[in-house]
């Protein structure tokens, strides 16, 4: 009969792979923690979202809380899932694809589509329409992009900023040079579409995005057993079998699908995605996706459900939430790069 470890006295002679079993043990029970915990503080959050200051019938209330719920969940779902998966992908801590220029090819598109059709003729096109177009547009430009960055030859960190950067600018220039030659009422239209938004999001949008994001999900769920490979490195992976472009094609799809619908639905939101997931993986014992990707989910779901019910019952929207995610946010990538250079 096989000795327990979790019996060993002092001094009795050490059991192979004791420590590996009380570290996995470890591990597990924390994870458990901090998910029971995490779970603890969205249901309070979400509580607290639906109830505090109700006034009127609850029939109306609790409809009209309950869009923008969902809402924040959907985002905080797509946001937090697209990059753990991205970071997965281009093995790299500090990468998202805001910071690899999408909320600016968001800003080109939005620009582009007032600029050549009218806020008037946009304004009666029906919202499920427009909200497919944007996402198809933005998923097969963001495809194209990541695809050329990622799946040739093995490109640095310096590199990959650097042409983040530059297609960042050249977005951004891109979609000024049009606001210079549009008419104001025009850009003033604009600018609502361009300011990422949690107060105001179509209901009516909320089935299509529900889909995608769900589509993309299960896209990625075939491949959830080669997600952990990939951590090993593009070399070890493949020697383990894995198609390495296929599965990277494949994330990188469904990436841009996630990161599509939650821009096109609430606008842009450069730094939120690196703030949770880089919050999650402080707070899991280990990385792989079985636990970080729901950490990092109800990590994103506290922070916009949390964040958004103080904004609205205590400071009364005298700020946006937006505005604090970006501050935060671009604070924890300053930090993490220099973390890095110092290594």
């Amino acid at each position: 009969m096989l000795p327990d470890p979790s019996r060993a006295h002092a001094g009795a002679a050490p059991v192979p792979g004791a420590p590996s079993v009380t570290r996995r043990a470890a591990a597990s029970r924390r994870n458990r923690r901090v998910l029971a915990t995490l779970a603890l503080l969205l249901v309070a959050a979400t509580v607290a979202f639906m109830t505090l200051q109700a006034r009127g019938a609850w029939d109306f209330v609790l409809p009209f809380r309950g869009v923008r719920l969902a809402a924040l969940l959907l985002v905080a779902y797509a946001v937090a899932v697209s990059t753990v998966l991205f970071q997965t992908v281009t093995d790299n801590r500090i990468l998202t694809p805001s910071i690899m220029g999408f909320d600016s090819l968001y800003v080109l598109i939005q620009t582009v589509l007032v600029f050549t059709l009218g806020s008037a003729r946009l304004a009666g096109v029906d919202p499920r329409l427009a909200f497919v177009v944007e996402t198809l547009l933005m998923v097969a430009l963001a495809g194209l992009l990541f695809r050329w960055l990622f799946t040739g030859a093995r490109r640095s960190l310096h590199l990959l900023l650097l042409v983040g950067v530059v297609l960042g600018v050249l977005f951004t220039s891109l979609s000024r040079m049009m606001h210079r030659l549009m008419d104001p009422n025009e850009f003033a239209v604009l600018q609502d579409a361009l300011f990422a938004s949690f107060n105001a999001v179509d209901p009516t949008l909320l089935g299509a995005a529900t889909l995608l994001v769900a589509g993309a999900s299960a896209v990625a769920w075939r491949v959830r057993h080669d997600l952990d490979v990939l951590l090993l490195g593009r070399q070890t992976a493949i020697g383990l079998g894995v198609d390495h472009a296929r599965v990277v094609t494949t994330v990188l799809v469904v990436v841009a699908v996630l990161v599509s619908v939650s821009t096109a639905l609430v606008g842009p939101v450069t730094f939120f995605g690196l703030l949770v997931v880089s919050v999650a993986y402080q707070l899991a014992a280990g990385h792989q996706h079985r636990v970080v990707v729901p950490v990092a989910v109800l990590v994103a779901a506290v922070c916009l459900i949390g964040g958004q019910t103080v904004l609205e019952r205590v400071f009364a929207l005298n700020t946006a939430l937006s505005v604090i995610i970006e501050f935060v946010g671009g604070l924890v990538f300053i930090a993490l790069l220099l973390r890095g250079s110092r290594r």
